[in-house]
């Protein structure tokens, strides 16, 4: 067994799944996912991506949703695609920023291509975003693209892991690899490092994109999609990673730790919320039999003494 899930690393079981958020509609490339949560003032605060095959839309909307229990969420925003210039949107970072509001990073990608960037945009509440004051913060340029970023925000410190895609190559395009960085007002940045990278030969060869990271007994751990060949791209698996708080991470076992038991075998973006009392609340994308994701949830009770996490 591995380290990480051998030291209480949550875990989705699956079994005890709850649906949060539907597909809008069935088949392949209907999703609901990419999810971003955050537990705050004993609410949980949700924000997530829509989407619809390309053809119909691709990811046409960032909606932004809020529950008392973390199963049942009202929506209080939702952001269009054409609000920000984009072909589409993907994985969104919702942040909360004790004393100054609320925070949304949405990943936009450039019509007609294959690139990738990061806006920004602030509210005092998790209704209040507009895209109207949005700010670019992680452009790329003509050989990366940059999307999907996990935020944490630590001692008026920003910690940033981004999911960076090389442009020079067509047919590399959805290579991925996972890369750090810190900025003390979470809008101008500092790359200091590869955080997480594909292993060649593994499951993950084909790249590693990192989606939470929290604290454990071993300490920081980081949950990571990956997947094996550019055929499996959309239905990646979930890893694990050992980091040694340097922001760095060292993926945990040869295998997958999750993935779906339908469809194309997708679970991804998971999204680990540490609660004040101990336990977890997860929510991550997971395939359903028909080929849409469906954006699930699943509440890990603590085991022993708390563990706190960092996000």
């Amino acid at each position: 067994m591995s380290r990480a899930r051998s030291a209480g690393a949550p875990l989705p079981r699956l079994d005890g799944a709850v649906t949060v958020v539907e597909p809008p509609g069935p088949g392949p490339g209907f999703w609901a996912g990419a999810p971003s949560a955050v537990f705050a003032d004993g609410t949980y605060h949700l924000a997530y991506r829509l989407r619809r095959p390309v053809g119909q839309g691709r990811g046409y909307a960032v909606v932004v949703a809020s529950s008392g229990d973390g199963v049942e969420f009202e929506p209080v925003a939702m952001l269009d695609k054409g609000d920000f210039g984009a072909e589409s949107l993907e994985r969104p970072a919702l942040v909360a920023v004790p004393g100054r509001g609320w925070r949304l990073y949405v990943s936009c990608n450039t019509p007609g291509t294959d690139h990738w960037w990061v806006d920004a945009l602030d509210a005092d509440e998790p209704g209040g975003f507009d895209a109207r004051h949005r700010q670019t913060v992680l452009p790329g340029d003509a050989t990366v693209g940059v999307k999907d970023p996990v935020v944490i925000r630590q001692a008026e410190r920003w910690h940033m892991w981004a999911c960076c895609h090389p442009l020079a190559e067509p047919s590399e395009t959805d290579r991925m690899v996972s890369r750090y960085a810190v900025s003390d007002d979470g809008l101008r940045w500092t790359w200091k490092a590869t955080a997480l990278a594909g292993r060649t030969g593994t499951w993950d060869q084909r790249g590693a994109r990192i989606t939470s990271v929290v604290g454990t007994p071993v300490g920081p751990v980081a949950y990571y999609d990956g997947r094996a060949s550019a055929a499996e791209n959309f239905e990646e698996r979930t890893g694990v990673a050992l980091g040694d708080g340097s922001g760095v991470f060292v993926a945990d076992g040869d295998t997958p730790a999750l993935s779906s038991p339908e469809g194309g075998g997708a679970l991804r973006y998971l999204s680990v919320v540490a609660l004040p009392g101990g336990g977890y609340r997860l929510f991550y994308e997971a395939s359903r039999a028909d080929g849409a994701h469906r954006l699930c949830t699943e509440h890990v009770p603590a085991v022993g003494a708390p563990v706190r996490g960092s996000d």
